[in-house]
């Protein structure tokens, strides 16, 4: 099992983060929460489709509002990814996955490449998610790619309700995560003969 854990205290938020890469045949779960109970949702769906075990123990100043919470929750997220893949040897590196909730239908397209970067396409029509702020969705893989070293494709193709667009895209990248980060015998999949 591939593992991690992290810590980052700032002045805006206290996070240790536990981190486990399951087999795909191990069911993922979340133990605690960030504070903003839709990005909770968020991550438990994360954690079950893209078979992650996630320990968390995080305060934020959410007296101010979400964007330190969710923002910080990527990074540390986006490093404790990358720690536990170590070396990014013997893993498939791709992944894809199209996730439809009701209406809505999102794409997700991973290259665990060592090269940050992010594409990400979708439009909600309100301002908030529960607690969550719809423009921190974005916000918050940015800095998960940014700290994993991942080029990461995001879209969501269509959908109405801005919850089934916003679940369908997390389900989409846990699935393309998943796959990309699943472990395969052979060398490291990159003409350079290393990912970084």
């Amino acid at each position: 099992m591939r593992k991690s854990k992290i810590t980052r205290n700032t002045k805006e938020t206290q996070i240790t983060l536990s981190l486990s890469v399951l087999d795909s045949r191990d069911s993922g779960k979340l133990s605690g929460s960030c504070g903003v109970g839709f990005m909770d949702h968020m991550l438990s769906a994360l954690c079950v489709h893209g078979h992650l075990e996630i320990d968390l123990q995080m305060k934020g100043d959410l007296n101010v509002d979400d964007h330190h919470s969710i923002e910080d929750l990527g990074i540390v997220l986006g490093t404790a990814f990358s720690e536990a893949l170590g070396d990014k040897g013997a893993i498939n590196r791709y992944g894809c996955a199209y996730v439809p909730m009701d209406e809505s239908l999102s794409r997700c397209v991973v290259d665990i490449s060592g090269r940050p970067y992010l594409v990400f396409k979708a439009d909600f029509k309100y301002q908030l998610l529960g607690g969550l702020e719809c423009a921190m969705i974005r916000e918050f893989f940015y800095a998960f790619a940014v700290k994993s070293g991942i080029t990461l494709h995001l879209e969501n193709l269509y959908g109405e309700n801005d919850h089934h667009k916003a679940e369908s895209l997390f389900k989409a990248f846990a699935r393309a995560l998943c796959e990309a980060s699943a472990q395969r015998d052979g060398e490291i999949l990159s003409t350079k003969g290393k990912i970084d």
